[in-house]
């Protein structure tokens, strides 16, 4: 396939990607302001809130295993490389697993847990979401789509993980890497440059949804 082709084609991934999201997404939390709350329980039967995670920065990550952006990032390394640096500063980050039973990217718990073996992926977990509630209250519209929130639990950045919106990997080495560049920034109690990105994806798969 010529290097023409694989780039309309990513284009018209790009395109597809930032169409409508349904309008239960469409209500985005603020930034500035506290985190939207959450309970889940992750693939491994654990639970997990927001408010016992205050002292610790969280970072969240939507996800669709069959969306080809997701695939980007883990294909290339690039999101497990992420994960593997924030948990070394003693960040959490959480994959939430949003997609609505019967939708692409829908779960279960073993699977999830498959595909972090599979992925050698090294989130602190993954959060099983079928109803979409956490995408909802953050506003989700895409996979992926990334949240970070500081230890007080203000939320401090809403966005794309970076700056090219393609689905190939080989543009990852020369966009600007908003989630790590936005973890560094806040680590070094610096204000956070690029706090509010446009994010891009699959559209993400609420109930109801196409």
């Amino acid at each position: 396939m010529s290097n023409v082709v694989v780039h309309r084609r990513s284009l018209l991934l790009a395109s597809a990607a930032f169409s409508l999201a349904p309008m239960a997404a469409r209500a985005a939390s603020d930034l500035g302001k506290a985190a939207p709350p959450f309970v889940a329980t992750d693939s491994n039967g654990k639970s997990w809130s927001l408010a016992t995670l205050r002292g610790k920065v969280v970072v969240l990550e939507t996800t669709n295993h069959e969306c080809p952006y997701v695939g980007k990032h883990y294909r290339s390394g690039n999101m497990q490389a992420q994960q593997r640096e924030a948990a070394a500063e003693g960040v959490v980050w959480l994959t939430v697993a949003s997609s609505a039973p019967g939708k692409q990217g829908y779960v279960t718990a073993a699977q999830a847990n498959e595909i972090v073996a599979t992925h050698h992926a090294a989130p602190a977990a993954v959060l099983l979401d079928p109803e979409s509630r956490i995408a909802h209250d953050y506003g989700a519209t895409v996979t992926p789509h990334m949240y970070i929130v500081d230890a007080s639990g203000v939320l401090v950045y809403k966005g794309g993980i970076d700056s090219i919106a393609t689905a190939d990997r080989d543009d990852i080495p020369r966009a600007k890497q908003y989630v790590r560049a936005a973890l560094t920034e806040l680590q070094a109690g610096k204000p956070i440059t690029d706090a509010s990105t446009r994010p891009y994806g699959c559209n993400l798969k609420y109930p109801g949804s196409a």
